[in-house]
């Protein structure tokens, strides 16, 4: 037998004498711990758990992660009430210029409206006012009032009037639009002799314009009123104003 050998059972005989003796039990000493196993292999997933309940809100400290997706569209929303008006634009540029129209048919010169009076006076002599010529010769488009004294332009144009007045003294007289004097005309008799005052004028008249004749009343004026001559007051347009 080998030294090694023979050691071993010495020490074997005597540990298993040593257990006989405490318990009276024949018994086997405690082995030593072994080594670590392999790691097994990983378990079925689990069931899903419960929602837990909302926690508490509180203060942000963390950093701000990224923005998140877009969510659909909600409901479109009541409408709001009606603002109040901006204020205005500003005027827009100028358009392009439109064509040229069609050549339209010729006039009929008989078809247009063609102005024109003449009348005489009768009754007796005035001083500082119109001067009414109150018995009509001529009156094409009823445009003088034989009351009045005044011819109204109801067709814009150019006009021409022209007045003689039969006069025993001095006399000063004054064509007026609108009641305002445009050419004034004056003749001194002093020999109270039967002499004729005339005057004109070419006047560009809209809708509505008035004219008259008109004595200066800053002057002595002695208009004839009788049979041997008369005194007249005669207007027609020229032509009418171009739209």
């Amino acid at each position: 037998m080998q030294p090694g050998l023979w050691l071993a059972t010495g020490t074997l005989a005597a540990v298993l004498g040593m257990a006989l003796l405490e318990d009276g039990v024949c018994r086997a000493p405690d082995g030593k711990d072994g080594s670590p196993g392999v790691p097994g292999l990983n378990g079925r997933p689990g069931q899903k758990g419960d929602v837990g309940e909302p926690g508490k809100s509180a203060q942000r400290t963390g950093i701000r992660g990224p923005k998140g997706d877009a969510g659909e569209p909600g409901a479109p929303g009541i409408p709001g009430n009606q603002g109040y008006h901006g204020l205005p634009g500003l005027p827009g540029l100028p358009g392009q210029p439109g064509p040229k129209g069609y050549k339209g048919n010729p006039g009929n010169i008989l078809e247009q409206p063609r102005p024109a009076f003449s009348a005489s006076r009768r009754s007796p002599p005035s001083i500082g006012r119109t001067v009414v010529f109150d018995n009509i010769i001529t009156n094409e488009e009823s445009s003088y009032s034989p009351q009045t004294g005044e011819f109204t332009c109801r067709v814009p144009g150019i006009y021409y009037f022209v007045y003689q007045v039969v006069s025993r003294g001095d006399l000063c007289l004054s064509i007026t639009k609108n009641r305002e004097p445009i050419v004034s005309f004056c003749d001194h008799n002093s020999r109270e002799i039967l002499q004729v005052n005339s005057g004109s004028s070419v006047l560009s008249l809209a809708v509505g314009d008035q004219v008259s004749l008109t004595t200066i009343p800053a002057r002595t004026n002695m208009i004839y009123s009788g049979s041997e001559a008369d005194s007249v007051f005669s207007g027609f347009m020229l032509f009418p104003e171009m739209g």
